[in-house]
Order: structure tokens, then C-alpha cells, then sequence
């Protein structure tokens, strides 16, 4: 079996590009460093790497044990985690919006489920205002939503620019009533694009609604109207418009995290999973 230490080290050289670095990264002397790599080729009876006065280098058998050294070591890690963890169980009701559901969501429920197994999860989706008020009203632990505007409650966890969207074929002419697809009430986009649009003087007329993300981009991807989504569900087909085609600057939008008041220990680490992964280095996208 590899010693683990080896094998991070190792990682830690291929990913720094030398063992300078890799020494930094791990909190040790680079001697200490080069002494496990020489370790771990001793061990492979491989030369794991091809070195020069400036630079090193993974050899063919370098490449072939990085990717076998990350997963042993992600899986040492998760077993750490999963003995280390405080054993939860119950039910925590999870309320999320769309936007979430279909992008940060899988990978973390994944990963708090592998750390907690005891603990079984109800997941509903929606739009923020009702799920804050599921909140409210003691039906849902936790909820990751859109912060209504002008409001500050919650674990605020990232920030996107609200956009309007419309097809690549879309016609936006100049003077003419501007077609609008909103979700159907209570959405904190629907009261953002309204609010900017009464400031101006455009012309403009509801002529779709939907209770759902994928229903209004639906509707702009068929051409029918524009939008409002957030940055991060602009997807292949759409294009966005702005000030440079008349349209009034829409707000930011506020994803945040709510737990209700006095939570029992199971979903204040699921928020607690929530909040890590989201705003970690790599926040997954939308």
C-alpha cells in the first residue's frame, strides 16, 4: 500500500509545477519534499518525474500514477471525514429555487449524504418567496434562494448580474411594445425587471407566464419575448441584451442561505455543506 504522504506529495509537485512550491503548498521543507518523491520512486520503482535545473516534468509513468494518486487520496479524505463526522439522523426539508437545483445542488446533497447517511433529505423546489415563507411557517429547514430585493436576512453566499435574455433570432425594433415572459408572481426577478421598467418610458406587455426557470427561458428561447434570468442560465441559443439596445439596467441578484430559527443539528449541517461548496474556489455553475 502507498503511504498517503507520498502520494500528496507527489500530487502536490505535479499540480505546483516544482517542489519549491509544493513545499509551500504543503507546509514543508523542500528537502523534505524531494525526499518523499524519492521515497515513492523507490516504493513504484518508476522515475516519476524528469527533472532539469529549471523545471520538472512528469515522465510517461508520472501521468499514468497521477490520476490513480488523486483518487486514493480523495478517497482517503472522504473516509476521514466520514469517520470524523458527528452521526446525524432525521429528516431535513430543503427548499431551493431552480436556478440552484439545477447546478450547485446535486453535488452537494451528494456529499453531505456520503458524510451523514442517517440522515434522509426532502428537497422542494420553487420560487423564493414561497419557500421563504414554507420557512416561516416551520414546513422547510432550509432554504437556499434568491434574496428578496432591498432585504438583508440570511447567509448571503454569492452575487450575479440579473440580465435580460432573448433568442439569437429575437427582433428587439425600435418603438415597438416590448414582449415580456416573467415567472407568474413572488419572483424576485419579476419585481426586479418590473421596477426597471417603470422608471423608463418603453412600452412593454406581459405575454407569458410560468411558475418555472425553464418555462420563461422557454418562451425567449422560442422567440416570444425577453427575459429576465440570472447571468449564469444564459445558455446556447440566447443572447443578452442591455442599456446598448434601450433596455433599462437590471439590479444584481443575491443568493443567500435560510435556516429557521433554533435548527436541530442535521440541517444546520446541511447548510453548513451548502455554504462550502458554493463558495469555494470552484463554485459550481448554474
Amino acid at each position: 500500500m502507498l503511504d498517503f504522504e507520498l502520494l500528496r506529495a507527489f500530487v502536490a509537485v505535479a499540480d505546483h509545477g516544482g517542489f519549491h512550491r509544493a513545499a509551500e503548498r504543503l507546509n514543508l521543507t523542500q528537502s523534505t519534499i524531494s525526499q518523499q518523491i524519492k521515497r515513492l520512486e523507490l516504493e513504484t520503482k518508476r522515475a516519476l518525474f524528469r527533472r532539469t535545473t529549471r523545471s520538472v516534468a512528469l515522465t510517461d509513468d508520472g501521468e499514468m500514477l497521477l490520476g490513480d494518486a488523486r483518487r486514493l487520496l480523495q478517497l482517503e479524505e472522504a473516509t476521514r471525514h466520514r469517520l470524523s463526522a458527528p452521526r446525524l439522523s432525521g429528516m431535513v426539508r430543503l427548499g431551493v429555487v431552480e436556478e440552484v437545483a439545477g447546478g450547485s445542488l446535486p453535488s452537494a446533497l451528494g456529499r453531505f449524504a456520503s458524510l451523514h447517511p442517517g440522515v434522509k433529505l426532502e428537497v422542494q423546489i420553487g420560487v423564493s418567496a414561497e419557500l421563504i415563507e414554507q420557512l416561516n411557517a416551520g414546513r422547510l429547514d432550509v432554504v437556499f434562494a434568491k434574496r428578496p430585493l432591498g432585504t438583508s436576512r440570511g447567509r448571503l453566499v454569492w452575487r450575479e448580474p440579473l440580465v435580460w435574455a432573448a433568442a439569437d433570432t429575437f427582433d428587439l425594433v425600435p418603438g415597438a411594445v416590448l414582449p415580456l415572459a416573467l415567472y407568474r408572481e413572488k419572483s424576485v426577478s419579476r419585481e426586479a425587471a418590473l421596477a426597471a421598467l417603470g422608471e423608463g418610458d418603453l412600452a412593454w406587455e406581459i405575454v407569458y407566464t410560468s411558475p418555472s426557470l425553464t418555462g420563461v427561458r422557454a418562451a425567449a428561447l422560442a422567440g416570444l419575448a425577453i427575459t429576465p434570468l440570472p447571468a449564469s442560465a444564459i445558455i446556447a441559443g440566447l443572447r443578452v441584451l442591455g442599456p446598448e439596445h434601450g433596455l433599462p439596467r437590471l439590479p444584481d441578484l443575491e443568493f443567500a442561505i435560510y435556516e429557521k430559527k433554533r435548527p436541530e443539528k442535521a440541517p444546520v449541517a446541511l447548510a453548513a455543506a451548502l455554504l462550502a461548496l458554493a463558495q469555494g474556489p470552484s463554485r459550481p455553475t448554474i
